[in-house]
């Protein structure tokens, strides 16, 4: 498929999707949500892709939000499917990927930048990086999950005050509130990113895909987290990459993993 809106490129089992609107500050509108999606399902499906990395094209922005312009005059109907079919196609579906996503937060993620940047399996930020949820100051509220996932991530009382308040925080603020991992200078970011990315590489991808369904269910109504990581546990024994993995280890050397 061909992009207008983003780039892609790959590096020895390492795929780095650069969203590309610099003009826009990198703002999500339909057809960047669409283009993501088939880029992210495409990565997923590829075997030689291990790491998947989000990031935004400069120095500005990682996402500097919505396309406003494309839903200003949206009736009660049409902002609840907005919100219904944008969690459904990205942030959904980056949450629940068995590929491991990391976003490299660069400059202003806000609004749906930022819930695209929580809907990863973690982040990484750039010291420049400010992080808000801007909504209410629209006089709506955040809708690609943006609400159920900074409360998970960084408790009910700080997410309160972030969306009452719509302001922003700084990339320090957010590693002390455990919104991102790590923070690095900004021309670091992509290649330390990419460092932590080669260290994930070097386990099992099959193990991997696994650890992040069963932590996604722990956050599922109706779903015992404990009872799948029993499930997965005991799934893991039965495949090629366990049967490499401890004979590896038995025989003191490196595994190498089939990815099976």
């Amino acid at each position: 498929m061909n992009y207008e809106n983003i780039l892609i490129e790959k590096d020895n089992g390492i795929s780095v999707i650069t969203i590309n609107r610099p003009t826009k500050l990198n703002a999500l509108n339909k057809a960047t949500i669409e283009e993501l999606h088939h880029a992210f399902k495409a990565e997923d499906a590829d075997k030689t892709t291990k790491v998947i990395i989000v990031t935004g094209s400069g120095e500005k922005a990682f996402v500097a939000g919505a396309d406003i312009s494309e839903f200003a005059s949206f009736s009660v109907e049409q902002g609840a499917e907005l919100a219904a079919k944008g969690q459904e196609l990205l942030f959904d579906f980056v949450q629940n990927l068995s590929t491991p996503v990391i976003a490299a937060v660069n400059g202003f993620a806000l609004g749906g930048g930022l819930e695209l940047a929580m809907a990863a399996h973690f982040r990484v930020a750039s010291d420049n990086a400010k992080m808000g949820l801007p909504e209410t100051s629209l006089g709506v509220i955040p809708g690609y999950g943006g609400t159920q996932r900074l409360a998970q991530l960084i408790g009910r009382g700080r997410a309160m005050e972030m969306i009452m308040t719509a302001g922003m925080v700084t990339a320090e603020d957010a590693y002390r509130a455990g919104l991102v991992n790590h923070v690095v200078a900004q021309p670091d970011l992509l290649e330390f990113t990419k460092g932590i990315a080669t260290r994930i590489m070097n386990n099992s991808s099959v193990a991997i895909a696994h650890a992040i369904k069963v932590i996604n269910d722990n956050y599922v109504d109706g779903v015992n987290g404990y009872q799948s990581e029993i499930k997965a546990f005991g799934d893991c024994f039965g495949t090629a990459d366990f049967k490499e993995g401890t004979t590896a280890f038995l025989e003191k050397r490196k595994a190498v993993f089939p990815g099976e």
